[in-house]
């Protein structure tokens, strides 16, 4: 090939190219902030998951990804209970006395031979007037006697007895004991009595010292048959005996 064509070649060849846009020095530099671009995004990058690490951390250690629990009313802790009300009465059988509020009324209580239950009870019934047996108030045999403004107690355990109105024996309440162990007033305080306990009242039955004599007989009844009849009823409502 001669030498002018291979000059004229590579004339054609040089005039094809084309200059570089830039000059190189700035090239270096654009590749240098594209390195520094992608060491940036990438620490960023790195930097988030580490956050995103450490939220999920703390979100399993203090359950904040879920509703926080409430106690529910039945198993919250009650609280202590409160003390038992005081009784509405207290009996003093050492002392022949029934207390309520401020005032003190005698009584005549059971004898060492049935002697009156004690601990607190319960007023269960009140009534005007009841039937119980004869031997409650002395009588022997198959009787049944009348007693007015009766409060009937119970006891935690079952024990029952009550109170009511004594006429037979009028001297005993406040001074000795002639039941069969519940706990008698005269008319006037047993009635009073009737008239302020309520069903649910506690009446409190302190232990005392019976009398030791025996339970009084029929003929000591003010007003009761000299030669009652085997069987019947007989009353006692402020002095009157009927068969």
């Amino acid at each position: 090939m001669s030498d002018d064509l291979t000059a004229g070649l590579r004339a054609l060849a040089e005039s094809g190219q084309a200059p570089p846009p830039v000059p190189g020095a700035e090239i270096r530099r654009r590749a240098g902030v594209r390195r520094h671009r992608r060491r940036t995004a990438a620490a960023i990058a790195g930097a988030s998951a580490a956050a995103a690490l450490g939220v999920v951390a703390l979100l399993g250690f203090t359950g904040a990804d879920t509703p926080p629990s409430r106690t529910s009313p039945a198993s919250m802790p009650t609280s202590a209970p409160s003390a038992q009300a005081g009784p509405a009465a207290t009996v003093d059988l050492s002392r022949r006395t029934l207390t309520i509020g401020r005032r003190q009324l005698p009584v005549s209580a059971g004898t060492v031979r049935a002697q009156t239950p004690t601990g607190r009870m319960t007023v269960t019934a009140l009534a005007n007037l009841k039937t119980v047996p004869g031997k409650d108030v002395g009588l022997k045999g198959a009787y049944r006697a009348k007693v007015r403004w009766v409060v009937e107690l119970r006891g935690v355990d079952g024990t029952t007895t009550y109170l009511g109105g004594l006429v037979y024996n009028a001297k005993a309440p406040g001074h000795y004991d002639v039941t069969s162990g519940w706990i008698g007033l005269d008319l006037v305080n047993a009635k009073w009595l009737h008239g302020h306990l309520r069903v649910g009242d506690v009446v409190e039955i302190e232990a005392g010292g019976s009398s030791p004599d025996p339970l009084r007989g029929a003929t000591e009844f003010r007003g009761a048959p000299a030669a009652p009849t085997p069987t019947g009823t007989v009353s006692f409502l402020g002095g009157t005996g009927t068969p």
